[in-house]
């Protein structure tokens, strides 16, 4: 089997995975999520009556796919009594060194440092201040 080209930077690729999160604080969370990471927020919305509670966001990745989220607690349904902070995401990056940089400043947690793995990826893992793992590299799967 070979692999497919990579896709050039500027191309948004479909995907049909979208990661569901869940956020004590999902409005200061997505925040985050777009100073330290580069999402797009592409929608956000708050419970009629109660600003504070997030019942569906979305945030795209400029590489294609995205993540979706909401706040923890916001019903009584699996979806919202889910933990917050225990979810690992990896994401695929084309500057995983900026990305790096970016991240840090901007207060994530280091878990692993940047580094070259024996697979051929580039990349480093990092914990948002809810205590995801965000793991981000190069690698782009099989």
């Amino acid at each position: 089997m070979t692999n497919p080209a990579p896709a050039e930077a500027t191309t948004r690729i479909a995907t049909a995975v979208w990661p569901c999160l869940i956020f004590r604080d999902a409005r200061a969370s997505a925040d985050f999520l777009v100073r330290a990471f580069g999402f797009e927020l592409a929608a956000l919305y708050a419970r009629e009556g109660d600003p504070s509670v997030i019942e569906h966001g979305q945030l795209r990745w400029p590489l294609g796919g995205g993540v979706m989220f909401g706040s923890a607690g916001r019903d009584d349904s699996p979806f919202g009594r889910r933990e917050p902070g225990t979810d690992l995401v990896y994401v695929v990056c084309d500057e995983p060194d900026e990305l790096f940089a970016r991240a840090t400043a901007a207060g994530a947690e280091v878990v692993r440092d940047l580094r070259d793995e024996d697979y051929g990826s580039r990349g480093f893992a990092v914990r948002d201040p809810e205590g995801n793992i965000w793991s981000f590299g190069t690698y782009r799967g099989e």
